[in-house]
């Protein structure tokens, strides 16, 4: 396959990655109407699951090397445990567009994960957007009138963005070495043997909810996890992290879009300023200035190595 074919495809997965995402924001919004945030997750994540082991075990399958099963184990907990337990109880108390935002700071986050891990150290550039998104931050966190539940929503969307940074570099090696569905079945797996503890009220709250809500937890693990993650694995194993971490600074405006057309909602004035000044920041802290040279050996700010088994 040419590069050009491949970087087609990559781009084409990378695009159906962050339109499903974006949807996910608002459909996890409209759903916490009736499901909690843990008994949401293990739905999501046992639907996602099982519908990923159908596609895994009808071909050949590599097993992961024993070292493989670390990193496995801090994607699956992480990304996929911890990042939609937090993410879910934000929604209860944030707007979609609002925790969309919050969330993609996750890329500067990937970024300072590789000044602390890889010894890429803080570029000048990573400084000033780190502050920035801090400021944007602080904003949204203020712009409510909800005062407590607000705050405790943006702790918990930053706590969500941690997850899938730290996930991101977790993941990226892997992909190296395993295929994309494999790895995204196996972390899926693991999210969901995680969250086992809300099964009790995942069948109380099914019990409880309308057929149509129960339709769009299905819809969540299907689409937003089972697909969206299978393809945003196979770009990731074609590009670097770094680079797909900046494809999701479409998810804010896009899922904004969608709350509005869906669900009627829209961002406070003042948190549309905190998450511009959020997206701000991470594009600082993505931006390399043309008039450097880099060794080709030396990987930029957000993008992973190969780790050592």
């Amino acid at each position: 396959m040419t590069d050009r074919r491949q970087g087609l495809l990559a781009a084409g997965a990378a695009g159906v990655t962050v339109v499903l995402w974006a949807s996910a924001f608002v459909a996890i919004r409209h759903v916490g109407h009736e499901f909690s945030a843990g008994a949401l997750s293990l739905g999501r994540l046992l639907v996602g699951s099982l519908l990923l082991a159908a596609f895994v075990f009808s071909r050949p399958r590599r097993w992961p090397a024993r070292g493989d099963w670390k990193l496995l184990l801090v994607c699956g907990l992480l990304w996929f445990g911890v990042y939609n337990v937090a993410l879910n109880e934000a929604e209860q108390r944030l707007d979609a567009g609002t925790a969309a935002m919050l969330v993609n700071i996750g890329p500067l986050l990937i970024a300072l994960l590789a000044g602390l891990l890889l010894a890429e150290g803080f570029p000048r550039q990573l400084v000033i957007g780190s502050i920035a998104a801090f400021g944007g931050v602080v904003l949204i966190g203020t712009s409510s009138s909800e005062g407590k539940a607000e705050t405790w929503g943006v702790i918990l969307c930053v706590a969500a963005a941690i997850a899938y940074a730290i996930g991101v570099v977790a993941q990226k090696p892997l992909l190296g070495r395993l295929p994309a569905l494999e790895v995204t079945w196996l972390a899926c797996t693991i999210g969901a043997i995680s969250c086992l503890p809300f099964a009790p009220a995942l069948v109380r709250e099914t019990a409880d909810a309308r057929p149509s809500t129960i339709w769009w937890v299905v819809f969540l693990g299907a689409f937003p996890t089972a697909l969206a993650f299978t393809t945003w694995a196979y770009a990731l194993a074609r590009t670097s992290a770094g680079k797909m971490g900046a494809t999701t600074y479409l998810v804010p405006p896009l899922t904004i879009f969608l709350a509005w057309l869906l669900l009627d909602e829209a961002p406070a004035p003042l948190a549309f300023a905190g998450g511009a000044l959020c997206l701000l920041g991470v594009a600082i802290s993505r931006h390399k200035p043309k008039n450097k040279t880099r060794q080709a050996s030396t990987p930029s700010p957000g993008e992973t190595v190969p780790a050592p088994d």
